[in-house]
């Protein structure tokens, strides 16, 4: 590694590498960051369609695959295109060299297929930076303690890029994917959408976590944490810019309301009429959290002095395992039922302005029950307001909030912001 160059870490994601034309087209976009005077590593995901591939296999063979097999399959894929992208560059006369996260020392925890990580080691990094290569990783993988493959669930791509960022202390970690960057609302449901050319860590965190699929959101925590600028850019265009994810301190002009960020893949559970005495919310919980089960929003209604509902929201893909331990427990306590819905969606308005303004939740409200939408679910932060509603409205709505906000005219002719140095 050359003292004088600064490091660059760039993500790919499965669409940049998704075909062997655009593996070449990524090798090209490294070889023009190495030009430009910088030490170069890059973290690629799976060739797009492969992890869905490689799942659908497991499922296939059995219901539930056992975790530790499953990791060692799904993170094959990573594999595939981290290799092909060290034999292009090395084909341009690019030096490269290709790891997987156990190879270059990306240590996690033991949860498998949701693993942390807890430490990334640099030496054998250095050594190829310092010898000039251009080092390929493969994303979302580490290893155990135990010597076990571990994955970080889906879109660990993007914190295995920022982890290794900031343990070399990168001058920045550029995410590269098939958006152009952070919009208003996700493009492809409202056209009107405006690229935001920043936003704050806080925003982008609270965004990541209520469905945005830009950056997963424990890369954006660890971001945060280590004070390490992240630029979401798109492989296929020419937008140098992006947006650049930073402290909300290096934002001059801030925004009432950033964006909306929407999820389809939630589920809703209510055990009713539980017996209202001390500890039952505990009980309830700690079911759900011994079966490795994240739960959402929380909602306590006392039906009478004796009596309470109790309501929460999961992701949809542990809807079933959840129902059956709801269920279970119902009996035990003696509650009266359990009800379900796996078709509602999460709508979610984020926004550090939100924090010295009144009226934007009534707004939201009303702007939602004048086109009919009824709000289950209700839950508030600083910076963020979010409902759950029935999936089949979700579309309507956003265009109706995004609408009754602006967004689509926020204005974009704020200078981007580049990176000091």
């Amino acid at each position: 590694m050359n003292d004088d160059m600064a490091i660059i870490v760039q993500k790919y994601g499965g669409s940049s590498v998704g075909t062997l034309e655009r593996i070449k087209h990524v090798a090209a976009k490294v070889i023009q960051t190495k030009k430009q005077g910088h030490d170069v590593i890059v973290v690629v995901s799976a060739m797009q369609g492969e992890t869905d591939r490689l799942i659908t296999l497991a499922n296939n063979l059995t219901h539930e695959p056992d975790p530790r097999e499953y990791d060692v399959l799904v993170s094959t894929g990573e594999q595939v295109s981290m290799s092909l992208l060290a034999m292009a560059l090395n084909a341009k006369n690019c030096p490269a060299r290709s790891y997987t996260g156990p190879q270059i020392g990306i240590i996690t925890d033991h949860i498998h297929t949701k693993a942390r990580i807890l430490d990334v080691k640099t030496d054998l990094l250095k050594k190829d930076l310092a010898e000039g290569f251009v080092i390929v990783v493969a994303g979302f993988q580490g290893i155990n303690p135990r010597g076990d493959i571990t994955t970080l669930g889906r879109g660990g791509s993007d914190t295995t890029a920022v982890a290794i960022a900031a343990a070399l202390k990168a001058e920045e970690c550029q995410i590269y994917t098939d958006v152009d960057g952070v919009y208003t609302t996700d493009p492809r449901m409202i056209p009107e959408a405006k690229l935001l050319s920043h936003i704050s860590f806080e925003e982008m965190l609270e965004m990541a976590s209520l469905g945005a699929k830009v950056l997963q959101m424990r890369s954006v925590e660890l971001a945060s944490k280590h004070n390490l600028p992240v630029r979401v850019l798109s492989t296929f265009s020419n937008n140098a810019l992006g947006t650049l994810v930073t402290f909300e301190d290096r934002i001059e002009q801030k925004r009432l309301v950033s964006g909306i960020a929407f999820s389809r893949e939630e589920a809703i559970i209510s055990i009713n009429s539980v017996p209202n005495r001390a500890g039952v919310e505990g009980t309830i919980l700690g079911l759900i959290s011994e079966a490795n089960i994240e739960i959402d929003m929380i909602a306590q209604n006392a039906t009478d002095k004796t009596t309470t509902d109790f309501t929460f929201t999961q992701h949809r893909k542990d809807y079933m395992k959840s129902l059956n331990i709801m269920q279970k427990i119902a009996t035990e306590l003696g509650a009266a039922a359990v009800t379900s819905n796996a078709k509602v969606a999460k709508l979610s308005l984020v926004g550090i302005g939100m924090r010295s303004e009144t009226g934007v939740a009534s707004k939201m409200f009303q702007v939602l029950g004048d086109i009919g939408v009824n709000i289950n679910m209700i839950t508030t932060s600083e910076i963020k307001i979010s409902v759950i509603i029935d999936e089949a409205q979700l579309e309507q709505s956003v265009k109706a909030v995004h609408d009754a906000f602006s967004l689509h005219k926020l204005m974009m002719d704020m200078q981007p912001l580049a990176l000091e140095i």
